[in-house]
């Protein structure tokens, strides 16, 4: 290929969440354009590809924003799916909620995230009770380094209850946003 890539930030309509970044060369930007679903110029493979062509999980424009110097571009989505091929909404996932889908996802019959979640919502959500407790207790009467611990393992909990009822911490996200929004 000889023509240059330019950077293609793809961007949920809704949230404005950044859901990834790929690369597209002219042909690319033109079938994203002339299609509605949004294809890229694969480094590795040294082929377009179209977004959810073997996933399913496509990304329908809503909108196409170039850079002032037209190097780069905005793609704004509706996604069908997760964007990342791990399954999280976005490729941009924290590493404790992308380390909880891989451990999920290879089920090590030693791995206490695959334990916890074959054991499903019931044992997720009672861990998420003990652990809000021990917080409290935390915050009450010990050290900041122990309310920082406890907090950890309620933070890692609630990821696990979250993933255990097939939710994503980003519809959280979403949530918090809905409700400050004037």
């Amino acid at each position: 290929m000889s023509e240059e890539l330019r950077a293609a930030i793809i961007q949920d309509h809704e949230t404005r969440r950044v859901l990834m970044l790929g690369w597209m060369d002219d042909e690319a930007l033109a079938l994203t354009r002339s299609s509605g679903h949004v294809h890229f110029f694969s480094r590795s493979r040294q082929r377009l590809w179209e977004k959810g062509e073997t996933s399913g999980n496509y990304f329908n424009v809503i909108e196409v924003t170039p850079d002032c110097d037209d190097d780069a571009v905005l793609v704004s989505v509706a996604a069908e799916g997760p964007a990342c091929h791990d399954g999280a909404t976005a490729c941009f996932t924290p590493w404790l909620w992308r380390t909880i889908l891989q451990r999920d996802a290879a089920n090590a019959p030693d791995s206490y995230v695959a334990r916890t979640l074959r054991e499903g919502t019931a044992r997720a959500a009672q861990k998420v009770g003990e652990e809000a407790t021990e917080v409290v207790v935390a915050a009450l009467s010990e050290s900041d380094e122990r309310v920082v611990s406890e907090a950890a393992d309620l933070w890692f909990h609630l990821l696990l209850l979250l993933r255990a009822r097939g939710l994503d911490p980003s519809a959280v996200e979403d949530e918090l946003r809905r409700r400050a929004a004037p």
